[in-house]
């Protein structure tokens, strides 16, 4: 019996520090679905394709020829529906800061409730990805930063392209 496990989040983008977790949870688990969140809330900045198709690439550069252990999947329902409707018992979540512990601790808690037969298991991020969150990362590449050592040459392609379609578009609103 294999053992799948889901990393459910919105990765906009995906960063270093979700590959980390990604590379990590594949040690864990036998198969791993990342679960891409629709999360409308956080208004994102790349559509839930673009965001899927982004850790797709990812994944594909992770999986050492072995298709079979990383699976990519959009998701708009509660977690624990999710995981059960792709086999999944464990739940990845990655932990950088204390901060983070609170809300992933009731999260946690929420979803033993809805469902336990499905186990949440925490990863602590690795040292050097410990800051990197996707909003800190789109906030420095809006100003013109360089966010080489955060994110991978192929999401930094797509940040770049995708800033400079906003600037050019609010360019030109501002000259009509």
């Amino acid at each position: 019996m294999s053992r799948v496990g889901i990393y459910p989040g919105t990765f906009d983008p995906v960063t270093n520090g979700h590959l980390d977790i990604v590379d990590r949870a594949t040690r864990v688990v036998d198969r791993l679905v990342v679960a891409v969140a629709v999360n409308a809330g956080k208004g994102p900045m790349f559509t839930l394709a673009e965001r899927v198709a982004m850790m797709e690439a990812e994944a594909r550069a992770r999986r050492n020829g072995d298709g079979s252990r990383i699976l990519v999947k959009p998701f708009d329902s509660l977690l624990v529906d999710f995981a059960r409707s792709v086999g999944a018992s464990v739940i990845i979540r990655g932990l950088r800061a204390v901060a983070d512990f609170e809300y992933e601790f009731q999260m946690a808690a929420m979803n033993a409730r809805l469902d336990q037969s499905v186990e949440t298991v925490f990863l602590m991020a690795s040292d050097r990805h410990q800051f990197i969150s996707s909003r800190l990362v789109k906030e420095v590449a809006t100003l013109g930063g360089n966010i080489g050592e955060f994110v991978s040459p192929r999401v930094k392609t797509l940040l770049a392209a995708r800033l400079g379609a906003r600037g050019r578009k609010k360019r030109g609103a501002k000259r009509r």
